[in-house]
């Protein structure tokens, strides 16, 4: 597909609040704003992504399409599964799970994203509206099977689903309908009524939000598909809220859109290097601005040139971005001599 400013920037918006919120989540007991932010964020945040995921899966379903997606997120997931095993016990997380069958934190979403497209497989023969109540109500059902949990994510598959299939049936003048001027404002006053309400009520279970969780393990074996469906209705309203704010201009940054992926896979190794080492501390309110900061930075570092450079081999198993730099490389250094001549 050709590449959208806007799309780019709804996804630098996403990867930005998925570091954001695992920055700030082990200090999120500190601080009573930041347990609350904490919260606004995961309400839609992930929800948010697999969404524009779905709007670039249009092509599914093309020959080989299968084997393609294979190479490009289950061989990437062996790979960091592996790279994440090793990497925790050298930083002295020994404890942590080793086996490929429980993905490693963030590494989940591969695993998802691939099953996402096989069921979209299924999904796009149906009509959309049936596709998607459907979808949502297999993400409530699911909660229901307290076998189904975080092996394989087959949890977090169902559970995330519906959004990978709107995100799939929107198309781009229909999400440019958002950016009209009613429409922003009322979202904005949305989020900010969310955010309030938040804060006066009683903290939720983070692991609500995960989307990996049966409903016995949290509490509420009955009612729990009643509270996914609050959940999922807070998700989808708060997404499309904050996607009409996303701007369309290209701008200096909008490179950076491409590289999420890179961002998302190796964030892991920072964040959870600063947690091991307990390297953050929360004073006061006004820390959560410099966290944000670092978080824009630690994008910003993670989908620059040279790290993309020394990670695609692994990331997307070319290298492309190397060969790429020795021809410019030759090309200046053609140039130089040609202008001494």
């Amino acid at each position: 597909m050709q590449r959208e400013a806007y799309f780019d920037h709804a996804k630098i918006l996403f990867i930005f609040l998925v570091v954001f919120g695992h920055m700030i989540q082990p200090l999120k007991q500190d601080i009573v704003l930041v347990d609350n932010l904490y919260q606004w964020i995961y309400l839609f945040h992930m929800p948010a992504f697999v969404m524009i995921s779905g709007f670039f899966a249009k092509g599914s379903g093309d020959k080989g399409y299968i084997m393609k997606l294979a190479k490009r997120l289950i061989v990437p997931y062996l790979i960091f599964q592996a790279f994440y095993t090793i990497y925790y016990r050298f930083i002295g997380k020994s404890n942590w799970e080793s086996s490929f069958f429980d993905p490693h934190w963030g590494l989940w979403f591969l695993l998802s994203l691939f099953s996402w497209h096989l069921l979209l497989i299924a999904f796009k023969k149906l009509p959309p509206l049936y596709g998607v109540l459907i979808a949502f109500t297999l993400g409530i059902g699911i909660g229901y099977i307290s076998g189904i949990g975080e092996a394989f994510s087959l949890s977090r598959t169902i559970v995330f689903f519906p959004f990978f299939l709107l995100g799939y049936w929107a198309t781009k003048d229909r999400l440019m309908q958002l950016k009209n001027v009613r429409f922003k404002l009322a979202s904005l006053a949305v989020l900010l009524v969310i955010f309030a309400v938040i804060s006066f009520t009683p903290t939720m279970s983070a692991y609500w939000l995960f989307g990996s969780t049966p409903y016995q393990a949290l509490d509420y074996p009955i009612t729990g598909g009643l509270i996914r469906v609050g959940l999922y209705a807070l998700a989808v309203i708060m997404t499309f809220s904050i996607l009409a704010w996303v701007p369309r201009q290209e701008m200096r940054f909008t490179y950076m859109g491409q590289y999420t992926l890179y961002v998302y896979l190796l964030h892991g190794t920072v964040i959870q290097y600063i947690r091991q080492a307990d390297l953050l501390k929360l004073n006061n309110n006004f820390d959560v601005i410099g966290l944000a900061v670092i978080s824009i930075l630690l994008v910003g570092f993670l989908s620059s040139k040279w790290i993309v450079m020394f990670t695609q081999p692994a990331i997307e198993l070319k290298n492309s971005e190397w060969k790429k730099w020795i021809q410019d490389s030759n090309g200046k250094s053609r140039k130089e001599k040609h202008a001494l001549r």
